[in-house]
């Protein structure tokens, strides 16, 4: 009783701290919000989807050309508004897109070469800690703001590989370490839909271009939600993998052959249907036989679950709209499977954050090494820095830092809880359960809400903990015009039963609606 009577109290000062901080900041921000500049009807080109441009570029519907001069176009249009791009638009992709015009006038591209390049003459970004040759790689911070890379990530080196075309690279946190994207060398990425809010990070800077239509595809990175948190707050798909099916050599400085980390790359869309090609793009071969691509799947022979809240005291309490949202989609998998939808609860998401903080400790790579471009930097030293004005990192870099001051998790109490939550979450789904999990507590936040609101992150980092596929999909718009959305998760080596099940949602609900109007 009094645990229950403590848990209550808390929550009650979790909704007082919600609401003053909304109302806070809403004043601070202004009640004037600005929205993505009009599409006008002649420039719908950049509204389709990646296969769709790809099929048309094959066909001669339209040439390559056109299609990379409307997204460069587009580009140009939204980014005073979104501020989401660190090198570009490349020009350069127009003399590459000019070359594949020329081939096809020549006829030397044959049946062979578009199978083993499916999105040929297709545009395509990704963020700034992802190296991209002789392009800024700078992980956004100010000692490598004119830093170039020498070569080519290789998720990147696959997508070109692929005949997909390089347009721009976007913007990130300091190090890919917070929950907004803001850096000191281009500042801060705003939301489409409102650019008061956030966009959330890490690939903050790929959600924002992609919803405002400045790119059709993206490559993001993840480690506690980096990928699914952009995609949520702006409207737009992404697809966290199962951990190392993607080689994540050349993001971050890694170097692909790291024995243990949370980190994954991945897709992310404006459409759920670009997810699977892609991901096919992005494993090898013999990864994508074993997880199965090319296998159909019968979404009516799964069986599916649903949790309504992680019971993590530290988060906010999740908005009756989300709530909402997540009985729809129940509703409808309810009527489709036989099974049903099966509420659940999970061991160890009360201490989801507790379990991810641990284990980012045990991450291969320094952050405050890396933040300090291979000079370790003290926490209190760059505390002071920012009091007198002198530092070169974001605030959100300095409380990074300061965290590793703070009393550490417990090793073995966190280990069992992990392994715990991870048999449970094994068993449960096997090797043909869905579990549907809310995004977050909170649709797209004002800017800065995250130094409160810290840990409402976790309900994205327990996928990260736990290494299962997880697909960020949208639902809609809240009453604030903001989008709503889920995630769909399945155990190791299923991520086609998350893409075919986030297909199935995008069929029903048509649930990614843009933050402009088409004029």
């Amino acid at each position: 009783m009094v645990r229950r009577l403590l848990v209550s109290f808390i929550a009650f000062i979790h909704l007082v701290i919600d609401k003053l901080l909304y109302v806070g900041l809403k004043w601070y921000w202004g009640p004037s919000k600005q929205r993505c500049p009009t599409l006008q009807r002649k420039q719908l080109i950049v509204t389709y989807s990646a296969v769709e441009l790809a099929t048309m570029i094959r066909k001669r519907e339209v040439t390559c050309y056109e299609v990379v001069s409307a997204f460069i176009d587009r580009i140009n249009e939204v980014n005073p508004l979104v501020n989401a791009v660190m090198d570009g638009p490349i020009i350069e992709a127009l003399d590459e897109a000019r070359r594949i015009d020329e081939r096809f006038q020549l006829g030397a591209i044959d049946e062979a070469e578009f199978a083993s390049k499916p999105f040929l003459g297709v545009p395509f970004t990704t963020k700034d800690s992802t190296a991209v040759k002789d392009r800024l790689h700078t992980l956004g911070i100010v000692a490598r703001s004119g830093v170039k890379s020498n070569n080519d990530a290789e998720c990147v080196r696959l997508m070109k590989e692929a005949g997909a075309i390089i347009i721009a690279t976007t913007s990130i946190p300091e190090i890919n370490r917070w929950q907004e994207t803001r850096n000191n060398i281009i500042g801060q990425t705003n939301n489409p839909y409102d650019n008061r809010r956030t966009v959330g990070g890490s690939s903050g800077g790929e959600g924002a271009l992609l919803a405002a239509c400045g790119t059709p595809i993206g490559l993001g990175t993840d480690i506690g939600g980096s990928i699914r948190m952009p995609a949520f707050y702006c409207g737009v798909y992404g697809h966290k993998p199962t951990t190392g099916v993607i080689n994540t050599r050349g993001c971050s400085l890694r170097t692909g052959r790291e024995p243990s980390t949370m980190v994954v790359a991945g897709p992310m869309t404006r459409y759920a249907t670009d997810l699977l090609p892609l991901m096919k793009v992005l494993v090898s071969p013999e990864i994508s036989v074993s997880l199965k691509l090319n296998e159909p799947t019968d979404i009516r022979k799964l069986r599916y679950f649903y949790i309504t809240e992680s019971g993590d005291i530290k988060c906010s309490a999740v908005q009756p709209q989300l709530q909402k949202a997540m009985d729809r989609v129940v509703d409808h998998f309810s009527q489709l499977a036989p099974g049903g939808v099966k509420k659940v609860t999970l061991s160890g998401t009360e201490k989801t954050t507790n379990m991810w903080r641990y284990w980012m400790t045990q991450e291969p790579a320094n952050f405050g090494t890396l933040l300090g471009n291979g000079k370790p930097l003290s926490p209190l030293v760059e505390l002071a820095k920012k009091l007198t004005g002198r530092s070169e990192y974001t605030m959100a870099s300095i409380y990074s830092l300061i965290d590793t001051l703070l009393p550490q998790e417990k090793e073995d109490i966190i280990k069992e809880l992990t392994r715990r939550c991870d048999q449970e979450l094994t068993e449960l789904l096997g090797d043909d359960g869905i579990l549907f999990y809310h995004s977050t507590t909170h649709t797209a936040p004002y800017h800065y809400a995250a130094f409160v609101n810290v840990y409402n992150f976790s309900y994205w980092c327990l996928f990260n903990v736990l290494h299962v596929p997880a697909t960020q999909v949208p639902l809609g718009l809240d009453a604030d015009g903001l989008p709503l959305g889920i995630q769909v998760v399945a155990s190791r080596n299923r991520d086609r039963h998350c893409l075919a099940v986030a297909e199935e949602i995008e069929r029903v609900f048509n649930g990614r609606i843009p933050p402009f109007i088409v004029d």
